[in-house]
């Protein structure tokens, strides 16, 4: 009874949790330019945007030439719901495809998602250029490059407001190099998952950057080039999408069946819970006080990474129940020792 009173009461404010949650927003509308006229050359960027969506869903470069798709890559007017045409230069289709239709078709190529709760980056990146260099700040038309190439990429992107203290901060020698804390200050205020570093320059009209990533304490560098400066974010992007995909996208044959326990659950957060776990196949199944329990389907560190991002923080295994000594012999009116309580073997979180 209680875990019905707990759904029922959960539905009520699912609408206005969900708009408090971080995620990544237009995940299923994607936007390619048409190279040449005509209907075919707009049905070749509407086969490449399926292309973009594929990789964006799965993180998986390889899965858009995934056999299993093959009929869909022929008609992929099937998990479409419409597709626009947005003047230029250059002239783009912008494509809105089918969530249900989408996730349905590919799990059934068997292919892992990765869900709309994704790690929001914090890109500190500086522009060098005939100008000068220029940290590109919230606001600048500089940064709309840079929120197009995210979008996408499927990346929730912040940037900096490029105040001039953070401009003296974030300089060339410290993008570059291998020491994050002093980024790390200066990007306390903007409560982003992962901070990216990029240091772009123009040479022999194209655009090259080097970028740096760090999720924690791990971290990932690279060097990426563009014909110019959208098409440079477009890449950079693009390789940390790639980098950042397999701490959250489950395999097929890598998962296993395991219970998630949460404690200190409320309506809201129950919610949010339940949008985080949906890409393992989530299903409820206690609720006890505040805790929660869940059977899902997923790898135990894709797991802890994904929740980690909701920031609930793992509690320890829980420790087994003593078992009772048993009684003195010839002593019938002890009664008998019991068995102890097999201890709870999954993972388990608290907000």
């Amino acid at each position: 009874m209680r875990l019905l009173n707990f759904l029922a009461g959960a539905c009520l404010v699912v609408a206005g949790t969900l708009a408090q949650a971080e995620t990544v927003s237009g995940l299923y509308q994607v936007r390619e330019p048409v190279e040449g006229q005509g209907s075919e050359a707009r049905a070749q960027a509407t086969g490449k945007a399926l292309d973009t969506l594929v990789l964006r869903l799965t993180g998986d470069p390889k899965a858009a030439q995934n056999p299993a798709l093959a009929a869909l890559r022929k008609d992929p007017q099937q998990i479409i719901n419409q597709v626009g045409t947005e003047a230029g230069p250059p002239e783009s289709v912008l494509v809105e495809f089918d969530p249900g239709s989408t996730e349905r078709a590919l799990r059934q190529a068997g292919l892992a998602l990765w869900g709309s709760n994704r790690p929001s980056v914090l890109g500190w990146w500086l522009n060098d250029s005939v100008e000068g260099s220029s940290l590109v700040g919230d606001g600048q038309s500089a940064a709309e490059p840079l929120r197009r190439a995210a979008q996408h990429r499927g990346l929730p992107l912040r940037l900096p407001l490029a105040d001039l203290q953070e401009q003296l901060v974030a300089n060339a020698k410290l993008l570059e190099g291998n020491d994050p804390a002093p980024l790390r200050e200066a990007s306390e205020r903007y409560g982003a998952d992962a901070l990216l570093a990029v240091h772009a320059h123009e040479a022999d009209g194209k655009w090259q950057g080097k970028w740096q990533l760090w999720l924690g304490d791990n971290r990932e560098q690279g060097n990426a080039e563009g014909s110019d400066q959208a098409a440079l974010a477009d890449a950079v992007l693009l390789a940390v999408s790639n980098r950042l995909a397999p701490r959250y996208v489950t395999r097929p044959g890598a998962s296993s069946d395991l219970q998630v326990q949460v404690q200190g659950m409320n309506l809201q957060r129950y919610a949010e819970l339940s949008r985080v776990l949906e890409p393992y196949g989530a299903r409820l199944q206690m609720a006890e006080g505040d805790t929660l329990t869940y059977q899902v389907s997923g790898n135990r560190e894709q797991l802890r990474a994904q929740l980690g991002l909701a920031k609930l923080q793992e509690l320890p295994a829980e420790p087994a129940a003593a078992t009772p000594a048993p009684s003195a012999q010839g002593d019938t009116g002890t009664p008998p020792p019991t068995t102890a309580a097999t201890p709870f073997d999954g993972l388990r979180f608290r907000w």
